[in-house]
């Protein structure tokens, strides 16, 4: 990707929620070709890129809370 495509791509005017919402179909591995093509051609690479890692934290905070959960009711016991 040239440095001209790059700021082609960060002009795009996809809103960060259309963006948090094409990440977390995506980190299901659920999503139709048609919605696909319709996000690279208008969400930013940068709101995903922000998405991705604000996705991937609240997954490890999720994970945290289950395991705390478990260990503290005496069930993993």
């Amino acid at each position: 990707m040239s440095g001209a495509d790059f700021k082609a791509a960060v002009q795009r005017k996809g809103s960060f929620g259309q963006t948090m919402k094409a990440v977390a179909w995506s980190f299901f591995g659920v999503r139709r070709s048609s919605d696909y093509e319709n996000d690279v051609s208008r969400i930013n690479p940068l709101h995903v890129v922000v998405a991705g890692v604000l996705g991937v934290l609240v997954f490890i905070g999720v994970l945290l809370a289950l395991v705390r959960w478990v260990i503290g009711s005496g069930v993993a016991a």
